[in-house]
């Protein structure tokens, strides 16, 4: 069928965040809203003309729709093949390592990742681009200004193809090979831990539960954990990737997560819990009755990462989001590898691995990865914990003891303050920012205020400078509070609140982690002014 330019005005809302477009489904149902943003995307791909282009999403409410919009675009647009995965699926650690493996221009990703699903839930839309990680800020900076000057955009009137069939296709001349969207992951996953050490642990009697969340995740866990690696059949559960997530918050933490939680918490819970997220790039660890925080989690991965063969050889270095607790750190020291304080936002964690300057990196809300590919990834993580239990031979909870005994406990929590008017949000962060210089000496209950400053960052691959991430108060006693804006709601502002405290006693790792954080948590609040500003009482949610 002929390419054809529709007519179309711009959207004075298509302003990419941290995770690209992220809006309500309706927003995106709008007549010409979709096609704006995907056109001003393919108007700012450098050597499109011929290029492979890699599609696909999480599965959520109105992904098949704009699969096929984005499939006839690209044909109308000049790209000579698109890889898109069977049904319209595919985690975003697959869309990463498919752009690497086939050496793709980049990939759509349709996902608003740990965001509810429905009708009325999120949906989202971003670019990944040929090393497999989230597009620049100069990218996504070209991209809205196109949003804001376009006039037309092109497509084409051929029919939709059939997604459930694996198999090449064409539309206008375009290719169009519908992948098995599990295949080149798994097979990526068997070069990177230790497959047949994971399948005698399955055969010894250890147990476990992994909840997909009716998310993305789940034919992947299912394919790996139990095909692959001869976990029972019902390991898995919640297994089928569902538009509203089957009711389920997509979120893997102790809240949204709470039937896992119980599981874990009662007389018959498995050796190891796990959960992932909407699409696919987030994860939660569960011990019998101990949550294993990310940044616990982080820590623990990078001082046995070794004994997975992709991490034999050891460890270029280690980076963290700056909200994320500083366990990792300690671990870096102990190695002898740099440790690296970043921006939220997996692009800063990109720059240092294509350097080759970091192996591993996380962030507090749930995201771990590796060098592998380019973006966080939920199940390697649950991977590579489970290759570390198949070698140490010993209980989880018991191997994250022994790293706070050896490394000291980092207790560590976050309070969201969700959909707040955003006009209160941002004077909330402007009261900080104004009153940093007046904190130093400063005392709040047993808490002296030791330095206080809005973290800027420098990247030391290209000397790029990020301002303005995220408000933060360093406690003479070891403690740490930080206070940042999220950006990857759909309405109003979420304010964040990241709190932490060192404990290098052993005798002490055993408090109630609220407990060990109320002095933190009372001058956070008093520093900030929260319920004034908010009008706030309590958090939205606490993880």
């Amino acid at each position: 069928m002929p390419t054809k330019s529709v007519q179309t005005s711009p959207f004075s809302d298509q302003r990419p965040g941290t995770s690209g477009l992220r809006k309500k489904v309706p927003v995106f149902q709008q007549p010409h809203y979709v096609e704006n943003f995907v056109q001003a995307i393919f108007d700012t791909v450098e050597g499109r003309d011929g290029a492979t282009l890699v599609v696909g999403g999480d599965g959520r409410y109105y992904n098949k729709e704009v699969v096929q919009k984005v499939l006839k675009m690209a044909a109308a647009n000049g790209f000579g093949r698109v890889l898109v995965g069977q049904n319209g699926l595919l985690s975003t650690p697959a869309v990463s390592c498919i752009i690497r493996k086939y050496k793709a221009v980049g990939g759509v990703v349709l996902s608003a990742s740990h965001n509810p699903g429905g009708p009325q839930g999120d949906f989202g839309i971003k670019f990944n681009v040929s090393h497999g990680g989230p597009a620049p800020e100069t990218f996504t900076e070209a991209v809205f200004k196109r949003t804001q000057g376009i006039t037309e955009y092109k497509t084409s009137d051929a029919s939709d193809i059939d997604l459930g069939r694996i198999g090449e296709t064409a539309i206008d001349g375009m290719a169009v090979q519908v992948l098995d969207p599990v295949a080149d992951y798994a097979e990526l996953m068997e070069t990177l831990v230790d497959f047949g050490k994971i399948s005698s642990l399955f055969r010894s009697g250890f147990t476990m539960r992994f909840d997909a969340l009716s998310a993305v995740t789940g034919p992947y866990a299912k394919e790996i954990l139990e095909r692959r690696l001869g976990a029972p059949a019902g390991t898995v559960v919640n297994a089928e990737p569902m538009p509203d997530f089957g009711g389920h918050h997509p979120d893997p933490n102790p809240v949204h997560a709470h039937e896992l939680m119980e599981l874990m918490q009662g007389p018959d819970a498995p050796d190891f819990g796990a959960a992932s997220d909407g699409d696919g790039d987030r994860n939660m660890i569960v011990a019998p009755n101990l949550f294993v925080t990310p940044s616990d989690s982080l820590a623990i991965l990078t001082a046995h990462a070794h004994l997975a063969p992709g991490y034999a050889g050891g460890l270029a270095g280690v980076a963290r989001s700056m909200p994320t607790s500083r366990a990792a750190d300690r671990v870096a020291a102990k190695l002898g590898i740099k440790a690296y304080e970043t921006p939220t936002g997996w692009k800063f964690f990109a720059n240092l691995m294509d350097a080759g300057l970091v192996t591993l990196c996380g962030e507090e809300s749930a995201g771990t990865g590796s060098n592998h590919i380019r973006e966080k990834d939920g199940l390697w993580a649950v991977l590579l914990w489970l290759n570390i239990l198949a070698e140490l031979k010993k209980p989880a909870d018991q191997i994250v003891r022994e790293h706070w005994a050896a490394f000291g406990r980092d207790f560590y929590t976050r309070y969201d303050y969700e959909e707040i008017e955003t006009e209160r949000a941002d004077e909330l962060m402007t009261h900080l920012r104004q009153g940093l210089s007046t904190l130093p000496g400063k005392r709040f209950g047993e808490l002296t205020v030791e330095s206080a400053d809005d973290f800027a960052y420098t990247d030391p691959v290209d000397g790029s400078v990020t301002p303005k991430q995220g408000v933060r108060i360093l406690f003479k006693e070891d403690a740490r509070a930080v206070f940042r804006l999220s950006g990857t709601g759909t309405a109003g502002a979420t304010l964040r609140i990241y709190m932490e405290r060192f404990e290098p006693d052993p005798s002490r790792h055993h408090v109630e982690r609220g407990d060990a954080l109320i002095p933190v948590v009372e001058a956070a609040k008093e520093i900030a002014g929260i319920e004034g500003f908010t009008g706030r009482a309590a958090p939205s949610v606490v993880t």
